[in-house]
C-alpha cells in the first residue's frame, strides 16, 4: 500500500508500505477515505517528538470503512464507516476507567506515533470497540475529520482546563487550526470576549469571522499590551495557548488575570521559562494535557445538530499521491492560507 512515511528528522516519503494485518483479537483494518495532517506531524518531522522513530507511518486522525476485525471485536464489522479517534483506549486499564484515555497503558496517542498511522491507505487500529465511532448515515465524513482529533483537542485542552464560562475573558494564542478549534467550541459557553493572537491577518480574519470578538497582530512585539488595553488592564480568565513555542506560553503568562488559567494545548520541544517571579501571588493555575477524545460523542451530536461547523477549517484538497504537496501547503501557511487540509484516497 502507499504510505507518507517519517524517514529522519527533516524527511518524509510517499514509499510502498507493508499492508497492516490483524495482530490481536481486538483490531480493526480500515480502509482510510480521507485524512489530514496535524501540528503534531511537523512537531514529529522536526524532531519534537521523542517517541516516533524513523520508519513510522504517520497520522492520526481520519475516517474510513472497516475492512476486517479481530474476532474480540463486537461493535463493528466489515462495511462499517468510522471515525478514526487520534488517542486508543482498552477502556479497562486504570487510566481509562478515569476517563483519561491518553494514558491507557496499552494506547493513548501511539496511532503515527509509536505504531503506524492514517496517511495511508489502511491502518490497524488496536482496542477497536473503544478507538472507533460509527459515523451516522447521511453524516458528512470530511467534516468529521476535524473531529479526530483538533476539535476534542481545542476543547478538553483549551476550553474545558482554560475554565471558560459565560461572561468570561478569553485569549487564544495562536489562530492556526487548533487556536480556531478552540475558537469555535469556547462559544459553547458564551464568554463576553474572545481575543485572538497571531502574526498573520489572513489567520486573524478567519478568526473573526469565526466568532472573535477582537483579534490581535502580534508581530510588533505589543501582543501583551493591547490584550491588556482590551482587558481594562486586567488581563483574561483564560489564556489559552496554541502554538507550543517559549514566546507564546510566556504571552499567556503575561496576560492572564488574578484568578485565571493559563491552558496549554501546544506540543513543546524546548523549555519555556516559567516567570513565578511575578506570577506567585496572583491566585492563577497552569494547566497541561493530552486529549483524551472523552468528548468526541458529544461533539459528534453537536455537528449532527448543526450546532457547530468544522468544515469551515478545511481549506485545501489533495489526493494520497500528493500528499507531500499537502505538508508542502500545510507547512507553509502564511504563503498558501493554509487552514486543515483533507487527503483522500
Amino acid at each position: 500500500m502507499k504510505a507518507l512515511v517519517y524517514t529522519a528528522v527533516g524527511q518524509k516519503a510517499l514509499r510502498e508500505h507493508p499492508k497492516p494485518e490483524i495482530a490481536a483479537p481486538t483490531d480493526a483494518i480500515v480502509r482510510v477515505t480521507k485524512t489530514t495532517i496535524c501540528g503534531t506531524d511537523l512537531h514529529i518531522l522536526k524532531g519534537d517528538v521523542a517517541t516516533c522513530k524513523p520508519g513510522r507511518v504517520l497520522g492520526h486522525e481520519g475516517v474510513g470503512v472497516i475492512e476486517c476485525v479481530g474476532t474480540g471485536v463486537t461493535n463493528f464489522k466489515a462495511g462499517d464507516h468510522v471515525l478514526i479517534s487520534c488517542i486508543t483506549s482498552c477502556g479497562k486499564c486504570d487510566y481509562c476507567r478515569r476517563q483519561m484515555y491518553s494514558h491507557c497503558t496499552t494506547g493513548g496517542w501511539i496511532l503515527g506515533n509509536s505504531i503506524d498511522g492514517t496517511q495511508a491507505e489502511f491502518v490497524r487500529i488496536p482496542h477497536a470497540d473503544t478507538s472507533l465511532y460509527p459515523i451516522p448515515a447521511g453524516a458528512d465524513e470530511e467534516a468529521l475529520v476535524m473531529l479526530s482529533d483538533i476539535l476534542p483537542t481545542g476543547f478538553e485542552c483549551g476550553v474545558l482546563n482554560g475554565r471558560v464560562q459565560p461572561g468570561s475573558s478569553v485569549a487564544i494564542v495562536g489562530s492556526g487550526p487548533i487556536g480556531l478549534a478552540a475558537l469555535l467550541t469556547a462559544q459553547f459557553f458564551s464568554p463576553a470576549v474572545i481575543i485572538m493572537v497571531d502574526l498573520d491577518d489572513g489567520r486573524l480574519a478567519m478568526a473573526k469571522k469565526f466568532g472573535a470578538t477582537d483579534i490581535v497582530n502580534s508581530t510588533d512585539g505589543t501582543a501583551a499590551e493591547q490584550v491588556m488595553k482590551l482587558t481594562g488592564g486586567i488581563g483574561v480568565d483564560t489564556a489559552i495557548e496554541a502554538v507550543g513555542i517559549p514566546a507564546t506560553f510566556e504571552l499567556c503568562e503575561k496576560i492572564v488575570a488574578p484568578g485565571g488559567v493559563i491552558a496549554n494545548i501546544g506540543v513543546h520541544g524546548t523549555k519555556v521559562d516559567l516567570h513565578l517571579e511575578s506570577l506567585w501571588d496572583r491566585n492563577m493555575t497552569i494547566t497541561t494535557r493530552l486529549v483524551d477524545t472523552s468528548s468526541t460523542p458529544m461533539l459528534l451530536k453537536s455537528v449532527g445538530a448543526a450546532k457547530i461547523d468544522p468544515k469551515q477549517l478545511i481549506t485545501h484538497h489533495f489526493k494520497l499521491d500528493d500528499i507531500i504537496a499537502a505538508y508542502e501547503a500545510f507547512g507553509h501557511a502564511a504563503h498558501t492560507h493554509a487552514l486543515k487540509v483533507i487527503i483522500e484516497n
